[in-house]
């Protein structure tokens, strides 16, 4: 679930809202398309000096010759002891303008919000071989998602992005149901089997 997300280049004036300050560098060049896993991506971490933009590696390279691990379920993340560390001391956000999901036909489906250029997706991130590398949290899928997949990114409202770095408020944030989101797709094959 959540294997690629998109960034439109009109969400970096939005995430100055945020942010303190964005480095031009990452905005020219990260700002831009599609994001597949083991991409360099921006997040955004907490810093001493409040919420800040950072480039980081999607993925975890948790298995000898196996797949890069890209997700972590937020309903177990807490007994995971790979991803124990990550979520407790190096949660981030990943901006997105959207994100992509197949169905069981592979039909691509665009999922965005339906109130804001940016969703919110909770993640978190450690060090492998000298390079920071970051997850997203997935969560039992809402009802604008079911019909695609049963599993959704965990997304937050812009009102909890500091609450996502907050100790206290964390592990209920890992619980909540995310926001309906808009689905689009290019073709729906119709079936006369329901």
């Amino acid at each position: 679930m959540c294997g690629r997300y998109y960034i439109e280049s009109d969400m970096a004036d939005e995430i100055e809202k945020v942010v303190n300050d964005i480095d031009q560098r990452i905005r020219h060049k990260h700002f831009i398309g599609d994001i597949r896993p083991t991409n360099v991506a921006p997040v955004i971490e907490k810093s001493e000096y409040g919420m800040k933009l950072d480039i980081c590696r999607w993925g975890y390279p948790l298995s000898q010759g196996k797949n890069t691990v890209i997700n972590a379920r937020a309903e177990s993340v807490m007994d995971k002891p790979a991803f124990r560390n990550g979520i407790q001391y190096h949660r981030i956000l990943i901006p997105a303008s959207g994100f992509y999901e197949w169905n069981r036909l592979r039909e691509k489906n665009t999922f965005s919000r339906y109130d804001a250029l940016i969703l919110y997706m909770a993640g978190f991130c450690d060090w492998f071989e000298n390079e920071l590398r970051f997850v997203i949290l997935t969560t039992a899928a809402n009802e604008s998602m079911r019909k695609v997949h049963d599993r959704m990114p965990l997304i937050l409202e812009k009102e909890q992005l500091s609450d996502w770095f907050d100790d206290r408020k964390m592990e209920q944030i890992l619980h909540q149901v995310p926001v309906q989101l808009k689905r689009e797709t290019e073709y729906e094959q119709q079936s006369l089997f329901l």
